[in-house]
């Protein structure tokens, strides 16, 4: 069985551009557009990694990990971020986050991030 990686972002050309990259190395991709969409679904229970937004919409980016820590706090999340700044990015990083990268985000790293967070798990 593939492992579930997660996208959480508001624009869908980059869920489908996770999407797309998780397939092709073979991990079985969930997309969502909204944070409370993916804490109502079953794909929370399942994932086994969130690459989450950090600006979105209703619940943000920092609000998920706050809450996925609470409710699964093995669970990776990884950041990407057009905003991020450097006070964002250390509180996303103190809090937990497996990696934080700015959009537009290089694929290989973000593969090697989630590589090392599922193998830590």
């Amino acid at each position: 069985m593939r492992p579930i990686v997660v996208g959480v972002d508001d624009d869908w050309r980059v869920l489908d551009s996770i999407a797309m990259l998780m397939d092709s190395a073979g991990y079985a991709p969930q997309s969502f557009t909204s944070a409370e969409r993916f804490l109502r679904s079953p794909a929370f229970a399942a994932a086994a990694c969130v690459i989450a937004d950090v600006q979105m919409p209703g619940v943000a980016g920092l609000e998920l990990q706050r809450r996925i820590r609470l409710a699964r706090p093995e669970l990776p999340v990884i950041f990407i971020s057009a905003h991020g700044d450097d006070a964002v990015r250390n509180r996303a990083l103190r809090d937990g986050a497996t990696a934080f990268f700015d959009k537009p985000f290089d694929c290989a790293a973000l593969l090697s991030a989630i590589t090392k967070a599922l193998s830590a798990r």
